[in-house]
């Protein structure tokens, strides 16, 4: 079925993102894996395209699109590279710019969004600890008042951009005593004393993905660096979560897609019994299934798109799509692998890759358990 969002600026947007990947991206996509992370070039070039400003207004460099259909025919374009690239793009492009773009003053605006536009300012987002997971009302770690400045102790995980960002979006509790009520964003620099990166963590997949641990101690930072206001960090996180989960969304159906194509031309080609294996009954029927699935998510996820584009998606919502779409991404995956037989299970086919780096997909930006238990509240129960 023919998909209804777009107009024809998006696809003009879309063949320059296609063209940016085709030179930019896939000549070194092998490289970024084995290196273990994005390079600083891959930034610059990106910026260098107009593809990371999305969300900044003019004034500072950016395109002011206003209309996330932009941000999702970007992230579709990234996904069928692979799921890494539109998870590190979408964390600075995505869920750091609302709040660099909407919550910062003017001076805070001019010193960091036009170097986060050109790629110069790498920006990855702090909230998961080793102890909380999914629960950022529990986050330990703390930022203490001392004179005129903020002293913060504590520890992340799983960060992703963690390892090469300039800049840190650090949630941290400012007042204990008023639980989710007392959290405070601050933007944490490179450099700054006592701010440190543990290890590259080891992943299962998403090799070109660098995500991290970061350490804070006894770090100082000046009114300067809080974003928002004082105390009300978790309400500004979750205003912004729904965004987060939507470009999961859309990252995930267009991962699977791609897959699901590729292992259809597979099923073309690859011959068993004298004959090609999609011709077989159970594996025509599966393939016809999977298409079907693919399709209806993607209806489900063009609405929600649309709906945000208006500004008009609930946090319910967000968390329905990002569930459902995760959910269906690692099935039709999981089956594009078992088509694949033994090869599947080998690392140099795309298709073993996709299977292994959509595993997480369930699991961050809230795990799939946790957007149900939203949902069931939602319902009243």
């Amino acid at each position: 079925m023919k998909r209804a969002i777009f107009d024809d600026d998006h696809e003009a947007f879309r063949a320059s993102v296609r063209e940016f990947v085709e030179r930019s991206v896939l000549p070194h996509a092998e490289q970024y894996a084995e290196d273990k992370g994005l390079p600083r070039d891959y930034w610059l070039e990106a910026g260098k395209q107009g593809l990371l400003g999305l969300e900044v207004p003019e004034a500072f460099g950016g395109a002011e699109a206003n209309d996330f259909r932009f941000n999702a025919v970007l992230a579709e374009e990234l996904s069928k590279v692979n799921a890494a690239l539109p998870s590190c793009t979408g964390i600075h492009s995505d869920i750091v710019a609302p709040y660099l773009v909407e919550l910062t003053t003017d001076e805070q605006k001019a010193r960091w969004l036009p170097r986060f536009v050109t790629g110069e300012l790498l920006t990855a987002i702090a909230m998961t600890e080793p102890s909380g997971g999914s629960d950022l009302a529990a986050l330990k770690t703390t930022a203490v008042r001392d004179g005129d400045e903020w002293v913060i102790n504590g520890s992340k995980t799983f960060i992703t951009n963690g390892w090469s960002a300039d800049l840190v979006v650090v949630a941290a509790r400012t007042s204990p005593e008023k639980g989710a009520k007392g959290i405070t964003l601050f933007a944490v620099e490179t450099g700054t004393e006592g701010f440190t990166r543990g290890r590259k963590l080891d992943k299962v997949g998403q090799s070109e993905s660098d995500t991290a641990e970061l350490f804070f101690a006894d770090v100082r930072v000046s009114d300067a660096q809080v974003i928002g206001e004082v105390d009300r960090g978790f309400i500004s996180m979750m205003e912004r979560l729904p965004q987060e989960r939507l470009s999961c969304a859309v990252s995930n159906v267009a991962h699977a897609k791609q897959i699901l194509l590729e292992t259809i031309d597979y099923a073309k080609d690859r011959q068993a019994f004298k004959q090609p294996i999609g011709s077989f009954q159970h594996n025509k029927f599966l393939l016809a299934e999977l298409v079907t699935r693919i399709e209806s998510i993607e209806a489900y996820v063009d609405a929600a798109v649309l709906a945000h584009t208006k500004r008009e998606l609930t946090a319910i919502d967000a968390a329905k799509v990002k569930w459902l779409s995760s959910q269906v991404q690692n099935e039709v995956l999981d089956h594009c692998v078992q088509l694949h037989g033994g090869y599947g299970f080998m690392n140099e086919y795309r298709v073993a890759r996709a299977w292994r780096d959509a595993r997480v997909t369930k699991i961050w930006a809230g795990s799939n358990e946790i957007m149900k238990e939203l949902i069931g509240r939602d319902l009243g129960l």
